[in-house]
């Protein structure tokens, strides 16, 4: 991990960049839209140097999302930032032939190459694992698909509404009984998978660590949507009963239910079962606790229409202020239901660093933190992500090409733009 003679080390006293994890951990990003690039992008937060290359034209096609209808047109783009700030930006044309010796030397310089370019594309733009493993033997080479490697599936694209959500059985249990399936939050299953790329990444890079070898590593985004519908789907292997869809008015369990206040503020119940007199003594009916039908867990299962209808009606004549005070006072658990705007604003996400501060863009000064923490290790600080091709010029004279030889990159279009001119003499 250790950064060839010459070439400027990332993360160190004399770049003015604080030493992190993986300060001087060399990172080639040649992967789109959020789940490769955001696993670049924790590596970055722990002071890796990591150079993302796009095609030519409009780049990564996650640049273009903030900007998707319905929502509305934001004044800068926050999806391109949240999920590639701290890196450096290479516009290369992976199909000109001219493009193969840039690549070459590119995974030459990483300790880590990360694509979810598809079976079979990969290999056409020279960044099958063979290839880049032949280039660089050391390298973690770090590689994502939509429905795995194997299977009659595994050339198919997958996107995180289809192959995390839809084909997991995770879209399938998160909708009321009665209702249809609806559209998550997207992006959500790609930012849950990028954590899984990360965990591959480091793991190999510990078993680099210990062997001097390189590794071969990668999930879908299937597999993580399946693990993340893992007590559904185990149950399911173990022929048991699944759980039912779930329905408001008549739960599984109404002590596990959302239930609204008197000024208009949903949350969710999350009572134990040994919370059961405390919770009658907030809604201010301890009597229940003499009540037969609700003797038990059993029971409240039994009569969950009749037990759901009696707690609608208390929360309903409370504030969710009162309901605050009084579920706090007895040690009951619970959450207001806060929208995405609500969180945007919530102090808690701040004295955690949830939510940081971001560098260099108009109209943005936060962004949402990734989640790994090392205690006492800091994070470097967010900056913005690059511009299309901003680091052209500076990336292939690291990468040892002069001049003449940058200008017929330029010429040949596999590294477009304008080459940098020479100073005057």
């Amino acid at each position: 991990m250790t950064p060839e003679s010459g070439t400027p080390e990332s993360g160190t006293p004399e770049s003015g960049t604080p030493v992190s994890v993986f300060s001087g951990l060399k990172v080639l990003d040649a992967s789109s839209f959020i789940a490769g690039p955001a696993a670049a992008t924790v590596l970055s937060d722990f002071g890796a140097d990591v150079i993302k290359i796009e095609p030519p034209g409009t780049g990564d096609p996650q640049r273009r999302l903030s900007s998707v209808p319905p929502s509305p047109q934001a004044e800068a783009n926050y999806s391109w930032h949240l999920a590639n700030r701290n890196k450096r930006g290479m516009v290369l044309d992976l199909k000109s032939p001219a493009a193969v010796e840039v690549l070459k030397r590119l995974v030459r310089w990483a300790d880590v190459v990360i694509t979810n370019f598809p079976h079979g594309t990969r290999e056409k733009l020279h960044l099958g694992y063979e290839e880049v493993a032949g280039w660089n033997p050391r390298v973690v080479y770090a590689d994502l698909t939509g429905f795995g490697d194997a299977g009659p599936d595994a050339r198919q694209p997958g996107f995180d509404l289809t192959a995390f959500w839809s084909r997991s059985g995770l879209l399938a249990s998160t909708r009321d009984a009665g209702a249809p399936p609806t559209v998550p939050v997207w992006g959500s299953g790609d930012y849950t998978t990028a954590i899984a790329v990360y965990a591959a990444i480091t793991t190999a890079l510990y078993h680099r660590e210990r062997t001097g070898q390189g590794a071969n590593v990668g999930t879908s985004l299937l597999a993580t949507g399946v693990w993340a519908t893992g007590t559904l789907v185990a149950g399911a292997l173990a022929h048991g009963t699944p759980f039912e869809l779930h329905d408001r008015k008549a739960p599984a369990n109404p002590l596990i239910n959302p239930y609204q206040t008197a000024d208009g503020e949903w949350f969710m119940l999350v009572a134990s079962p040994t919370r059961w007199p405390g919770l009658t003594r907030a809604v201010g009916h301890p009597e229940l606790l003499e009540d037969p039908r609700f003797a038990d867990l059993e029971g409240m299962v039994r009569h969950a229409d009749a037990l759901t209808e009696l707690l609608d009606t208390e929360f309903r004549s409370q504030t969710f202020d009162h309901w605050k005070d009084a579920l706090s006072r007895e040690r009951i658990t619970y959450s207001l239901i806060q929208t995405p705007e609500a969180a945007a604003r919530d102090q808690q996400l701040r004295d955690n660093d949830i939510v940081v501060p971001l560098a260099g863009v108009s109209g943005l000064t936060e962004t949402v933190g990734s989640p790994v923490t090392l205690r006492g290790v800091p994070k470097v600080p967010a900056k913005r992500a690059p511009d299309l091709g901003e680091h052209n010029g500076e990336i292939l004279a690291e990468l040892g090409f002069g001049p003449a030889e940058i200008a017929e990159l330029h010429a040949g279009g596999a590294v477009p733009g304008t080459p940098p001119q020479e100073p005057p003499r």
